[in-house]
């Protein structure tokens, strides 16, 4: 079941989940396999592995720019396999793939999917696709126990708690507030937002925010049940390059100590 593949990556007492993100091919290949190696040494409990994109949408500069560098490198979907692949190799850290909806439709959802079952990747996060079409490709993704992970930025509460009812997986909070809408309905208070997820769902959630010191860690860790790294590695990536793998692990690993800290002291 998907959901017992990621429930390890929550239940562990007094601590908070860390999730790290990197861009696929960003430098290289087997600079990927390298650095996911890395954060997970460094005690990363999930890894988010971005398929590039050439119209990354939800993206902001740093990771267009990761995006950019990776396409011009050759990476495709199936080098986003082979990456997987390699880790496999030597690891069963839990891994998720994040990409756009058009790579993953024109790929074939069938096919996507049993790839990543096959490689035991556990959940894809599809930050273009909106929860009314999440349907359309849940229905291949569960079949091969992999988790559609749902976003739930600020919006109203009706909307909050309509999105939290059918997630599975974890639950990925994103803390940017530019939300379009009526913004007296809007929920913005990230406490309150996962407090309105955790009425309806006991499923995880992760706060996905431009975070990059321990202090900053440890705000999101005392709200939610774990924290995702969005750009943070992928700068070290764009200023060290080949040679990040040891800036990545003394950053991650910093990074992870403070939210175990911070877990054993009951923040």
């Amino acid at each position: 079941m998907l959901e017992n593949r990621l429930r390890p990556v929550f239940d562990k007492p007094n601590k908070r989940a860390f999730i790290c993100f990197l861009t696929a091919g960003d430098p290289t290949t087997d600079c990927t396999v390298e650095y996911i190696l890395e954060m997970e040494r460094a005690g990363a409990d999930l890894v988010e592995i971005g398929i590039p994109f050439s119209d990354p949408t939800a993206e902001g500069v740093v990771i267009q720019d990761a995006n950019i560098r990776a396409l011009k490198n050759g990476m495709t979907t199936d080098g986003a396999f082979e990456i997987v692949r390699r880790v496999r190799e030597k690891s069963r850290i839990p891994l998720a793939f994040m990409t756009y909806a058009n790579p993953v439709f024109h790929y074939g959802y069938e096919r996507f999917f049993t790839k990543c079952e096959q490689l035991a990747v556990d959940a894809v996060i599809i930050p273009d696709m909106p929860y009314e079409e999440k349907q359309e490709m849940e229905g291949s993704a569960n079949a091969h126990s992999v988790a559609v992970i749902s976003m739930i930025a600020p919006a109203s509460e009706d909307r909050i708690r309509e999105i939290a009812s059918e997630a599975r997986g974890f639950i990925y909070v994103v803390s940017s507030l530019g939300v379009a809408g009526a913004c007296s309905e809007i929920v913005t208070d990230l406490g309150a937002i996962v407090d309105s997820i955790r009425r309806v769902t006991d499923v995880p959630c992760a706060i996905g925010s431009d975070i990059s010191t321990p202090e900053q860690a440890k705000k999101m860790a005392a709200l939610s049940d774990g924290v995702i790294l969005g750009s943070a590695v992928v700068k070290l990536i764009a200023e060290y390059g080949e040679q990040a793998g040891p800036e990545i692990y003394r950053y991650v690993k910093s990074m992870k100590d403070a939210l175990t800290e911070s877990g054993e002291q009951g923040i």
